[in-house]
């Protein structure tokens, strides 16, 4: 069984192969958040998509706190280092790593980064994937990404401004024919979507065999 709680924005938990994979960890500073950082005390990966103030969040202190090994692009990990963080995987888009029995697959995000490119990752454990697609707009290579590694459930941005809006997203799912998908990444600022109401009426209209599951901050699924 794998679960998948929201904290809110981008940040995930994800419980898979027993192992805790934690991606995009913003929760001090974060309105939607429904723990604080310092209540994080078991981690065994952290995955940063890029370098941006709302993903990078608590990812450091986090992985000198419970000694997890930080996953993100070679500059942002050599960031992560140079910051006192011991255990580091920095890779680059295409490639992936196994850690602690968990492999991570690296794809492309259409988005800008200080540090590096933009990215997403694929979580794959015991059989089950789960794609978090990190802020991006929309690509035609996302139908190769659910070619290839036919993900269970992808996390999507849908709140406009920063990245893809409703309607790229829906699309964006189309490509990716995931079983589930969650949307993340809006009502966190006055520019994002309110709500997930827009994007959930057009993935029933052009997907309807893919369950779309809106969570609130804390709330969790399991497939």
């Amino acid at each position: 069984m794998t679960k998948v709680t929201w904290f809110g924005h981008a940040a995930f938990k994800i419980e898979i192969a027993n192992r805790i994979v934690l991606v995009d960890p913003w929760l001090s500073g974060n309105p939607t958040s429904p723990i604080k950082a310092s209540e994080i005390t078991k981690a065994d990966i952290v995955y940063v998509t890029h370098d941006h103030g709302d993903h990078l969040g608590d990812a450091i202190d986090i992985c000198k706190r419970t000694g997890a090994t930080f996953v993100a692009n070679i500059e942002l990990g050599d960031f992560a280092k140079e910051n006192g963080v011991k255990n580091v995987e920095g890779l680059n888009i295409g490639g992936s790593v196994e850690v602690k029995g968990i492999r991570l697959l690296i794809t492309q995000a259409l988005h800008t980064d200080s540090r590096g490119a933009p990215t997403g990752v694929i979580v794959e454990g015991e059989g089950k994937r789960v794609y978090h697609a990190g802020d991006t707009g929309l690509f035609g290579d996302m139908s190769l990404i659910g070619e290839l590694y036919k993900p269970d459930l992808a996390l999507i941005p849908i709140g406009g401004y920063y990245t893809m809006g409703a309607k790229e997203a829906a699309e964006a799912v189309k490509m990716l024919k995931p079983k589930a998908v969650i949307p993340m990444h809006y009502k966190t600022f006055p520019v994002l979507a309110k709500s997930a109401d827009e994007f959930v009426k057009i993935v029933k209209e052009k997907v309807p065999k893919v369950k779309v599951v809106t969570l609130k901050p804390g709330e969790s699924y399991q497939f």
